[in-house]
């Protein structure tokens, strides 16, 4: 039996204005962890009068948190780390009992959150406005300014971490903001209206509304007063937030799927490559959207890589999110799970399956998957090709570096790549041809918060990281100066 975290709420309201409020029609919905499948909390569940009500919050607090400095902002910002960083236990506990998440994974979670904010807090004091001199005739500068309510919609795997991802640049950029967290892990999230009170964030300038995505989401994607959408999810719902945009203009950023190649040529350092995929792949029960879940193998090390795969596979452990000795735990939902093993069902008639594939022996309940393997997978096969999100990996031949970069590139995913070769020529040979938004060589997957965030293709649309995020949530505005007479032609001025 899974740890009971203490201070479970049996309610999760919405954050508004400052102030913790139910649905507006009153409405719940149920919360359960994944290890029993039983609800322990309900969530208010909101409709588009909860998002009218936040957006309305976030316009009134618009000009007091917009009109701070820079430095303020970044004081507010440090605040936030620190109350984030105090509550690193509860954190741990509720992320591992919400989501499944092996207890030893979620306790990087705090840390991480706090550097977000940390890191845009320097960003914000350190940035410069561009000025540009044409001679001693004219002087142009660009002022930057909020681009006004945010919308943030976040995804399910390590949710307070990837709030903590587009919630900071937000508030430093000086946007008020509606955050609309998954519905199947909430729990994390009812943690900021205490962090954000603790901080002295004013009231209305981080609004909470929970609920479903199809309802709170897509109400938050509709309103005429939130000029601005930043999405993390699939691919689907990427297109639908888009199209549903277009009919205000919205400004969207959208990380979405991945099915990321991690291409192994045989002179990788084998041991090297081995740990980053198996921890690429496994680690945060596979619900990753870098995991280099499609591996690519130069057929004179395949055979030895493939059964050195499985029988990584094979050993890693598998049990209770809440225990330290855990590697994979529960999958998320009752529904993902079952998506992950009907993955793992068509796997079996279109390749080999040569680890995991079944429950653990030791686990009857809940939603456990042994870490899944399966070999000799064809280009056109689902599994290559589709998002399972889930501890599953596809393993496949090839015979030269053109059929790698054709095979690495033969999905309509482009998110990351992992290429592992001692020849570093080769490596940016490659790391130039693969369709990616981001490529890491002889490297798992360590991100320099600083570097732009996003893929091409199905991957997504934008970036953010950096200075890329503080453009996302501001607005560029140049303004021209003239240093010296103005000799403009003067139309019609002769008669």
């Amino acid at each position: 039996m899974t740890t009971i975290p203490k201070g479970l709420p049996s309610v999760i309201r919405h954050w508004i204005g400052g102030k913790l409020v139910d649905a507006a029609d009153g409405r719940t919905f149920d919360v359960s962890d994944p290890v029993s499948n039983t609800p322990y909390a309900q969530a208010a569940r909101g409709s588009a009068a909860d998002i009218d009500r936040a957006a309305r919050a976030a316009a009134a607090a618009s000009t007091e948190w917009a009109g701070l400095s820079n430095r303020d902002r970044a004081a507010t910002l440090y605040r936030i780390a620190d109350a984030v960083e105090a509550r690193h236990d509860r954190l741990a506990a509720y992320e591992t009992y919400d989501t499944g998440l092996p207890i030893t994974q979620a306790r990087g979670q705090a840390r991480r959150a706090a550097e977000n904010f940390r890191y845009f807090a320097d960003v914000i004091v350190a940035l410069g406005e561009e000025a540009f001199r044409q001679g001693e005739e004219q002087f142009s500068y660009v002022r930057r300014t909020p681009v006004g309510v945010a919308g943030l919609i976040t995804p399910w795997n390590t949710p307070f971490m990837l709030e903590s991802w587009k919630l900071a640049p937000a508030l430093a950029s000086g946007c008020t903001l509606i955050l609309k967290p998954a519905e199947w892990t909430p729990l994390s999230a009812s943690l900021w209206p205490e962090i954000f009170a603790e901080a002295g964030v004013p009231a209305g300038a981080v609004n909470i509304v929970h609920g479903i995505g199809e309802e709170a989401g897509q109400a938050l994607v509709d309103h005429p007063d939130v000029p601005l959408i930043s999405f993390t999810g699939s691919t689907g719902t990427g297109r639908r937030i888009i199209r549903s945009s277009a009919q205000h203009l919205k400004t969207t950023s959208m990380e979405l799927g991945g099915k990321s190649p991690a291409v192994v040529f045989a002179d990788a350092d084998l041991e090297a490559a081995l740990d980053s995929i198996v921890f690429g792949v496994f680690s945060l029960n596979g619900e990753r959207c870098t995991a280099g879940s499609r591996v690519l193998v130069e057929r004179s090390l395949y055979s030895e890589f493939v059964h050195r795969l499985a029988e990584r596979a094979a050993n890693v452990r598998v049990g209770l999110p809440s225990d330290p000795a855990t590697e994979v735990g529960a999958l998320v939902h009752p529904e993902h799970y079952a998506r992950v093993l009907n993955y793992v069902e068509i796997g079996k008639q279109e390749a080999r399956l040569v680890a995991g594939g079944t429950r653990p022996d030791h686990l009857n309940d809940g939603n456990y998957l042994q870490p899944t393997v399966f070999a000799d997978v064809k280009p056109d096969a689902r599994i290559f090709q589709e998002e399972i999100f889930g501890p599953v990996v596809a393993v496949a031949p090839f015979d030269d570096e053109a059929e790698a970069i054709e095979l690495a590139n033969a999905t309509r995913y482009g998110l990351a790549a992992y290429i592992w070769t001692t020849d570093l020529k080769r490596g940016h040979r490659f790391a130039h041809a693969v369709e990616s938004g981001m490529v890491w060589i002889n490297s798992h997957n360590v991100r320099d918060l600083r570097t732009p965030f996003g893929g091409v293709k199905d991957s997504g649309v934008g970036r953010e990281g950096g200075a890329h995020s503080i453009d996302f949530y501001t607005e560029s505005k140049i303004i021209h100066v003239a240093l010296g007479d103005v000799h403009t032609p003067r139309f019609g001025a002769d008669s």
